[in-house]
């Protein structure tokens, strides 16, 4: 069976830019529609730290007293992990971060200008993935948005000054239509969509791992970098007394590793990754010696042709990233997303509806990004991309 839903806005995926994105939009009146594949909660590859620069962002989106609620502690130190290498600096506090919200003040309390003057969010904190998209995805819905979860996007095709996304969920097909499409699926899987764009496999192609562990003796304000032959990665101390990791390895480095003649079998990437970095980082052996993985964690991995391959672990999550540092890994993931919609959304809110967008591609990222639709259209059809 199939139905029609129209919206102002579609945004396919659900994480904090998308998320982001809608929230954004619902709140200046449009009517916005959220296409998620996955159930939430859900693990996602991601560092999951959060620098105080940032926080002003959540506090805009109104999730930031939750955040705060939930996230780990301050992070004060960062460090330096490399073969026996084990180095330590302090952080700098932010000097532009925004106010910490320590709840509102007693009725019968002292008049503002009597009170102390409220400290600032000066140290960066994380919290998992699992935990942080539903703060934002519970905060769209209160906003109005329409949530599609699970759903996958199946097709994009124009209808008029507008597109048409068509959606499955099982048997299921509901197709929406909206003049402004927002892609913030991701660059790198695999599908069907304009914007899931073909990959060539490359040597020097970086795969992402990331793990949560409970019982960690690295000290919770200490976020070290860890590097090791063939990639780079980070640890930092998340909610619930959880050790976040997360790393980055070049594809010819864990072909390698998978093969390693020590090895009476081959392993699996996630298992070869973890001996990796127990064997190269006296810190993380150190920081691991009594932590336990914090339940089995979903790997996702691409084979040569492309074709994506699920299985289970007790290990590491892993995809596929780019081979560019983005805005995000280097300051945090938040202010990446922050870069990418700025700019866009100031565009797209002073045209007030999107009906009256500028004519031809309008795009999220500058020259980097790739549009979904042909450069040729002279009709007034929009998407960003968000990857």
């Amino acid at each position: 069976m199939t139905r029609l839903s129209t919206h102002d806005a579609i945004v396919i995926g659900a994480g904090p830019a998308g998320t982001s994105v809608a929230l954004t939009l619902a709140r200046r009146g449009w009517a916005v529609a959220i296409v998620e594949k996955s159930v939430f909660p859900r693990r996602k590859v991601c560092g999951e730290y959060i620098s105080a620069s940032n926080l002003a962002l959540l506090d805009q989106l109104e999730i930031g007293e939750a955040w705060r609620a939930n996230a780990g502690p301050e992070i004060r130190r960062v460090g330096l992990f490399s073969g026996e290498t084990c180095a330590e600096a302090a952080m700098p506090p932010a000097k532009d971060g925004p106010p910490a919200k320590d709840g509102p003040p007693a009725k019968d309390g002292p008049p503002a200008k009597d009170r102390p003057r409220e400290k600032k969010d000066g140290f960066g904190r994380a919290l998992g993935r699992d935990i942080f998209d539903c703060l934002l995805l519970q905060a769209a819905r209160s906003a109005g948005v329409e949530i599609f979860q699970p759903c996958r996007a199946v097709a994009i095709d124009p209808d008029g000054e507008a597109q048409l996304v068509g959606i499955q969920a099982g048997n299921e097909t509901t197709m929406l239509r909206a003049p402004v499409i927002v892609a913030a699926h991701g660059s790198w899987e695999p599908g069907p969509l304009p914007s899931q764009l073909g990959k060539t496999n490359r040597p020097s192609d970086l795969f992402g791992f990331k793990a949560h562990f409970t019982g960690s003796s690295l000290a919770p304000d200490l976020m070290p970098l860890l590097v090791f032959p063939g990639g780079y990665g980070g640890m930092v101390s998340a909610d619930q007394g959880r050790l976040s990791i997360s790393c980055c390895i070049r594809r010819d480095m864990l072909a390698r590793l998978r093969k390693h003649p020590r090895h009476q079998s081959h392993l699996s990437a996630a298992e070869a990754v973890s001996r990796h970095l127990m064997e190269s980082c006296r810190g993380v052996r150190d920081a691991l010696e009594s932590a336990a993985v914090d339940g089995a964690v979903a790997c996702r991995r691409s084979d040569p042709a492309g074709n994506s391959l699920r299985l289970r672990t007790r290990h590491l999550s892993r995809r596929q990233c780019s081979r560019r540092v983005s805005p995000c890994h280097r300051r945090g993931h938040l202010d990446g997303a922050s870069v990418r919609l700025a700019a866009g959304l100031r565009t797209l809110l002073r045209a007030k509806r999107p009906r009256r967008a500028r004519n031809g591609r309008q795009t999220l990222r500058g020259g980097l990004e790739k549009s979904v639709f042909n450069a040729g259209l002279r009709r007034r059809r929009t998407c960003w991309d968000c990857r």
